[in-house]
């Protein structure tokens, strides 16, 4: 059973780096993005978090419904606000972090964090950022907003969050 799911899993994310990435959002340009745009946050380059953090801005987190990674629609606002700041101020780069609720394992979290950053990823550059100033980052269920197990403070916490440096 989890074998199908992981299959499947690697099939949506294929799907999102080739086909464009969340096309069936609104605000995406529709453009096609290649695997090489989307490729790279990552292992053996700086990491972002090395430089300063910019703490005098900050951007509401991307919410995604359970076990998924799709960016809805009424998100899509979120995201445009941070692609539209990142176009006026040049000199910041972005890290996406992914977090998940505590459902699940924590292997399974850390990954369905990852595609959720990547997803955020993937849509702020049909969006027109650019790939190189974008690195994402997986949280699993480590760092929740909130400790309540209620299906409200579960989707709090299955969050896509921004973190900004210079």
């Amino acid at each position: 059973m989890k074998t199908t799911w992981y299959v499947g899993l690697a099939c949506g994310c294929m799907a999102v780096l080739i086909g464009g990435g969340c096309g069936t959002t609104g605000g995406n340009t529709g453009e096609s993005l290649i695997i090489e745009e989307l490729d790279g946050d990552h292992a053996l380059t700086d990491r972002f978090e090395d430089g300063t953090r910019v703490t005098d801005v900050s951007f509401d987190a991307v919410l995604f419904r359970y076990d998924s990674y799709q960016i809805d629609s009424s998100e899509a606002g979120k995201l445009e606000r941070v692609a539209g700041y990142l176009a006026d101020v040049t000199d910041v780069r972005l890290v996406v972090e992914g977090h998940c609720d505590e459902r699940g394992s924590r292997e399974y979290n850390l990954s369905l964090g990852e595609h959720r950053a990547l997803s955020v990823r993937a849509y702020l550059i049909g969006l027109g950022v650019d790939s190189q100033r974008i690195q994402t980052r997986s949280f699993g269920e480590e760092r929740p907003v909130t400790m309540g197990h209620s299906d409200a403070d579960r989707a709090l916490n299955r969050r896509g969050e921004f973190a900004l440096y210079r």
